[in-house]
């Protein structure tokens, strides 16, 4: 079912509103805009399925759009954190309930990322023709082809759920997954400030200097690509951001000659803003390195107790049959070696629990690891 008038959207989510849980899907384009363009909902519960074309000429979301916020009805995806942008986006707000089932899959030994068409198939015993994933769905007409590709991403995420579901009550972890999906519902999440845009770039940076012209550029070409709606790459490049910041500008010549960096862009309104950046940030004040940039001391220390860490993670995961990377990631693993208190997600809640308070004994010198047969032993010192 392929609903392109208000009037059928309308009875759909009539139909929906009294299902226990819903599952949800998107299907959209971003690769030459900034904000991700909708093109398909798909959506499914006890009162039907049906795919909704939200560039049908005069179609108003907003039944859809509500019945996202009911608080009596579960929302289902499956990794839904681009999903759920797209929603947060259009209205500010984020669907609420909600539940993630690729997150349900990590904590019941699926897997870190176990991706759709793998629950699919180990879970619902179905399968899924992938010859249409990386169909052009802005196209109009779809194709019947086209329709029953991505209506089966919300058709058998029905039977996933349910699935997993019981194997999160039947493991006690629905505390564990309630915890999850609190952070998913913050809208921090999905909030995207210029002003931080820094984080996103790749970019060594240990002098106050760089790190200022790094934040100052990076911001400005957050708020270009937002206004224009183009991906921030067509404002400027990393690689060309990067040249800026290491051998900062003063004049439209010096600009030119830098490398990575498209004449075009150095000659037009961006050459011009880039080159009154440089000069304005440069007689300012500079800002200190935050912490996450600066240097450490005692690295090889540090190295030694993040492997140490690493082993404990393991070892943990798999007597839980969690995967690792749910529990705490490389860069977690290096931020609590340098310090106890951390603001990593492994040193909060059910993470803390299984993994955190023993990695604090293990460094603290009182919980030893030994080896008896094949098992690991955690020994109290």
């Amino acid at each position: 079912m392929l609903i392109q008038s208000n009037h059928e959207l309308k009875l759909f989510c009539e139909a929906l509103r009294g299902s226990r849980f819903m599952t949800l899907d998107t299907e959209f384009i971003r690769d030459r805009t900034y904000w991700p363009r909708l093109c398909l909902v798909q959506a499914a519960g006890e009162g039907g399925i049906a795919a909704i074309d939200p560039l049908a000429g005069g179609i108003d979301l907003a039944p859809l759009l509500e019945l996202l916020n009911a608080p009596g009805l579960l929302k289902v995806f499956h990794a839904a954190r681009q999903d759920i942008e797209i929603f947060y986006h259009m209205t500010g707000q984020v669907p609420h309930p909600i539940a993630d089932t690729q997150i349900m899959a990590s904590v019941c030994g699926h897997g870190e990322a176990a991706s759709y068409e793998a629950l699919v198939s180990r879970v619902a015993g179905a399968g899924i023709d992938k010859t249409s994933r990386f169909t052009d769905w802005a196209q109009r007409p779809l194709s019947e082809k086209q329709l029953a590709y991505a209506l089966d991403d919300v058709r058998h995420l029905r039977v996933v759920y349910e699935r997993l579901e019981a194997e999160v009550k039947q493991a006690g972890r629905e505390g564990w997954i309630a915890e999850d999906m609190a952070a998913l519902e913050d809208p921090a999440a999905y909030a995207l400030h210029p002003e931080t845009a820094w984080k996103r770039v790749k970019m060594r940076v240990d002098k106050p200097k760089h790190f200022t012209l790094l934040r100052a550029l990076a911001e400005w070409r957050e708020r270009e690509a937002q206004r224009l709606d183009i991906p921030r790459g067509r404002v400027l490049r990393d690689e060309a951001l990067g040249e800026i910041v290491h051998h900062p500008p003063r004049d439209m010549d010096a600009l030119l000659k830098l490398r990575g960096l498209h004449p075009g862009v150095a000659q037009g309104r961006g050459g011009a803003a880039i080159l009154e950046i440089v000069k304005k940030t440069l007689a300012e004040p500079l800002l200190p390195l935050p912490p996450e940039l600066k240097k450490k001391s005692g690295a090889p220390r540090a190295g030694a107790v993040a492997d140490m860490l690493r082993v404990l993670l393991r070892f943990v995961a798999e007597e839980a049959h969690v995967a690792p990377r749910i529990i705490a990631s490389g860069a977690d693993l290096d931020a609590l070696a340098e310090n106890d208190e951390a603001g990593i997600p492994a040193l909060r809640g059910w993470r803390h629990e299984l993994f955190g308070k023993k990695a604090l004994e293990l460094k603290k010198g009182r919980l030893a690891m030994r080896l008896d047969g094949p098992r690991v032993v955690f020994v109290e010192v």
